[in-house]
């Protein structure tokens, strides 16, 4: 049986049963997953926007360094991603 990809080659994107959003009311990015909306807060939304299933996580990482240096990107957008793996939000 075949598990999750690791995450050097983890291609992340929306799970079919999710669909992102943005809230002018709210100025913020939202998941819409079943029976419940998740407000992206800070980047979170520039992150999710970049599971295209085509970039690895080392790539949104390495994209993310080059837009905002010396943010801690290498050391918070992986666990972030896993997370939301985890909660079924991404694939």
């Amino acid at each position: 049986m075949k598990g999750p990809p690791s995450a050097a080659d983890w291609q992340p994107a929306l799970s079919p049963v999710v669909v992102r959003r943005h809230d002018p009311v709210r100025g913020a990015d939202l998941l819409v997953v079943p029976e419940r909306v998740v407000v992206l807060t800070g980047r979170a939304g520039l992150v999710v926007g970049l599971c295209d299933a085509t970039r690895t996580v080392r790539a949104i990482v390495d994209e993310l360094a080059a837009r905002f240096p010396g943010a801690p990107v290498a050391a918070d957008v992986p666990p972030f991603l896993d997370r939301l793996r985890k909660e079924g939000w991404l694939r």
